[in-house]
């Protein structure tokens, strides 16, 4: 009784563990379905400068987006001046991707204005070169007022700059000095609070104060 009771309890013991043994059996891994031969791996992601977000500006149309360097800088002013376009004059004579006005660019070496709109290499000589005399110019203020507060607008180094290409360095003098008081605005109401917020935050380092900076062209 005992002999039958152990042969009928453990024969399908034994069946179950020989089924589970075939069932756990591994499958072969098949790796060239894993190659990564002829993908492009090269590749990278940005940095956090690169990360840091522009600052916040209203605009009838999106300013193409080029980071918080020098050339995130200028293709925003350049935008707002003229959306970009080197070959534009506006109905007050300025002229270009900047819009430069005649008496800044004969300051700047620039004689022929008809040979200046259609030289695009040059319009960008002459930015860089205005920026570093204006720069030269508003040094004092720059260390001066740098990270104070006047007329409700942090002051940056980027918003001086951009302040002195629209109203002229003497202009933005005038205005830090008094306290924000004296403003200044163009012929489309553009003052230069409204530039010095717009354009703050960027990293203009890469101008140099420069008292005689000219571009050469006649």
């Amino acid at each position: 009784m005992i002999r039958n009771l152990v042969k009928f309890t453990v024969l399908p013991f034994m069946i179950a563990l020989i089924a589970l043994g075939n069932r756990s059996e591994k499958k072969e891994i098949n790796f060239s379905d894993y190659s990564t031969e002829g993908l492009n791996l090269q590749y990278t992601v940005p940095t956090q400068e690169e990360l840091n977000p522009l600052p916040i500006v209203t605009l009838a149309a999106p300013i193409p987006f080029a980071g918080n360097l020098f050339v995130g800088f200028k293709e925003a002013l350049a935008f707002k001046e003229s959306q970009g376009d080197y070959f534009v004059v506006n109905q007050f004579g300025y002229m270009g991707k900047y819009q430069f006005g005649s008496s800044t660019l004969d300051l700047l070496g620039v004689k022929n204005k008809k040979s200046f709109l259609k030289n695009p290499l040059l319009q960008e000589k002459a930015f860089v070169a205005n920026a570093s005399r204006n720069k030269w110019v508003l040094r004092k203020d720059i260390k001066r007022f740098k990270g104070k507060w006047i007329g409700g607008v942090k002051v940056t180094e980027s918003g001086i700059l951009a302040a002195a290409h629209l109203a002229g360095p003497g202009s933005v003098k005038k205005f830090l000095r008094s306290g924000g008081e004296n403003g200044f605005s163009d012929a489309f109401g553009t003052s230069i609070r409204s530039y010095m917020k717009r354009f703050s935050g960027y990293d203009v380092s890469f101008i140099k104060a420069n008292k005689k900076a000219r571009v050469a062209h006649k």
